[in-house]
């Protein structure tokens, strides 16, 4: 891709999602993150109807009355990306590819963030670390991320979501709020998630793609795992075949849903055939309503 298509691209990107952040999801990002603390900020007399235990009893020693500590939301947040960028996104048979998706949907996390005044960082990772984004605030940073996002070529294929997870467990030491967008084909990364759980505010963005679990009746066709070139013929036309491999997803699904509700963990399924707008807003909603 040379330098003018990917300007061409990112304007693009830009211009889709920055719109959308402005008028879907501002409000609700703002809603659902609204910082994880509340910070003193003065104090000021008592009134009639104020919580006696924000007393501030060495003010009100000194001045011979009472006064109260007022305090105000922790506004600025952090907020990490950890993208997925192993080969298995590289597939997409409606309307996008999956990291097309990604890049959309990280780029609209992106803009929500800014605007709501938090640091957004990112973690690449394949099955190891690709790049790491330091947090930082402004546009110029964001327009930084969606420009790796569409031009980042990995050095691996595999995925280590475990090992991300540790790396953010690592690398950030403040809490933040963080967003794992994978197709979560590794399922091992329950013991790595539990730990970042505990420090960190994890969210889990799923992308799919349909035919990953529905396969369509074309004959005989040879597939290609992209992570690890594994090549195997399969009869589509054989019912049971098809059967299987729905099956066999269905399960794979079902033990990656288990995995994030046992952690408490909140995530959005998104297809690669759908508005990713209401899944993310579902998602955001159900976390408000649980706060």
């Amino acid at each position: 891709m040379t330098a003018k298509e990917i300007f061409k691209k990112v304007r693009k990107i830009e211009i889709k999602t920055r719109g959308l952040s402005n008028h879907i999801f501002a409000g609700q990002y703002h809603s659902s993150f609204k910082g994880r603390g509340m910070a003193f900020s003065e104090v000021r007399e008592y009134n009639y109807g104020d919580d006696v235990r924000n007393i501030d009893w060495n003010v009100t020693a000194r001045f011979n009355k009472p006064f109260v500590k007022v305090f105000e939301e922790e506004r600025e947040m952090t907020v990490v990306l950890l993208i997925d960028v192993s080969a298995s996104h590289e597939f997409g048979t409606i309307q996008s590819f999956k990291q097309d998706v990604i890049t959309e949907i990280a780029a609209v996390l992106s803009f929500s963030a800014i605007k709501n005044n938090d640091k957004v960082g990112v973690i690449f990772f394949s099955d190891k670390i690709e790049k790491f984004i330091p947090p930082k605030k402004g546009s110029t940073h964001i327009l930084r991320i969606i420009r790796e996002l569409v031009d980042f070529q990995a050095e691996s294929k595999g995925t280590d979501i475990a090992g991300a997870l540790k790396f953010l467990t690592n690398a950030i030491k403040k809490r933040c709020t963080a967003f794992v967008i994978s197709d979560f084909k590794s399922p091992a990364f329950m013991d790595a998630l539990k730990i970042a759980t505990s420090k960190h505010d994890v969210m889990a963005v799923r992308i799919f793609d349909q035919r990953e679990s529905e396969m369509p009746n074309v004959g005989l066709i040879q597939m290609v795992d992209a992570e690890t070139g594994e090549t195997r013929w399969m009869d589509t036309s054989d019912r049971s075949t098809r059967e299987f491999f729905s099956e066999k997803a269905r399960l794979e699904e079902l033990q990656v849903k288990e995995v994030f509700k046992k952690s408490g963990v909140d995530m959005a399924n998104i297809s690669t055939g759908e508005d990713y707008v209401k899944p993310l807003v579902v998602m955001f909603k159900k976390r408000e309503a649980r706060a």
